[in-house]
């Protein structure tokens, strides 16, 4: 092929229209159980997060509700991947192999945030969240009371039940009901038999099993490694319990100008992709995880 500027363009094209449809195909897993929230600065207060607003019967004149309790901030990061196409590749003919790369690169933009998410998901158990309590906590303190959101005990139809009634059970500061209802269990892939034996099955040990199709079961590969650790989460609010903070979504990038110091000094046309993002934590009320370590 003769190189000229035309040439490397119609390339060009041919690899975002690649990265583009792929990217779109692309299935993923964190909106599942995270929100989506535009960040318009470098970092966004999630200070209402103190406290979730109730109706309330309207006595004497408004009440108004305090949305300035906590003081939590989600910072966005950087993120990049880039390739290099060498020159000579190009003058040979054999762009083409480099067409499964850009797909990949596509794909694995689109479920980056699989892996900002479902990491957060996983440290729950250390990193704290909007009340200075880790995000799976024995003392999260609504009024005066202590909440756990925190199990132990290894998955099993009991300790579902349990964390299921837990949840349901959640009162706020006034004693009314949050009204969570959980309903989706994740689990790594060492625990997918059991999840949908307590999901799936008719039966369990010759009773019927009565927490069929109460939860929609979710299985994570990049919660591989925390094979005893399983999630009970609400996800039917406006807020789910993790939060995905977009402040520049993916774009696909190219530098291919003759005069580029890459093309000059080391012949290669250059592609890649950036955004910025990160992730945190919504209402503890939402979720419980258990560490799976006791029986």
């Amino acid at each position: 092929m003769i190189i000229n500027q035309q040439a490397v363009h119609g390339i060009t094209t041919g690899f975002k229209t690649i990265f583009n449809k792929v990217f779109v195909e692309s299935k993923t897993l964190w909106d599942k159980i995270a929100t989506k929230v535009p960040s318009e600065t470098g970092e966004e207060n999630y200070k209402w997060l103190g406290k979730i607003p109730r109706m309330r019967e309207w006595i004497g004149d408004r009440e108004i509700q305090n949305l300035t309790a906590s003081d939590y901030t989600i910072k966005n990061k950087d993120f990049e991947l880039t390739i290099g196409v060498d020159r000579n590749d190009i003058e040979d003919d054999k762009i083409g192999i480099y067409n499964p790369v850009i797909q990949d690169m596509a794909q694995s933009t689109a479920t980056f945030p699989d892996s900002l998410v479902f990491k957060l998901l996983k440290e729950g158990f250390e990193n704290d969240c909007y009340d200075k309590k880790t995000f799976f906590s024995e003392a999260h303190k609504v009024g005066k009371s202590s909440i756990s959101n925190k199990g132990k005990k290894k998955l099993s139809v009991a300790s579902y039940a349990a964390a299921r009634s837990s949840m349901m059970s959640l009162k706020d500061e006034s004693g009314e009901s949050l009204n969570i209802i959980p309903n989706v269990l994740v689990v790594p892939p060492a625990l997918e038999e059991q999840g949908r034996q307590i999901l799936l099955a008719d039966q369990i040990n010759g009773t019927t099993n009565t927490y069929k199709n109460t939860a929609e079961l979710l299985v994570v590969p990049e919660l591989a490694g925390q094979d005893e650790a399983w999630y009970l989460l609400c996800t039917t609010k406006p807020l789910k319990p993790l939060i995905f903070q977009e402040r520049k979504a993916p774009k696909f990038d190219a530098l291919i100008d003759d005069k580029d110091d890459n093309v000059f000094m080391r012949k290669q046309y250059l592609y890649g992709v950036h955004s910025r993002s990160n992730a945190g934590y919504g209402f503890w009320q939402m979720a419980f995880g258990s560490t799976g370590e006791e029986a």
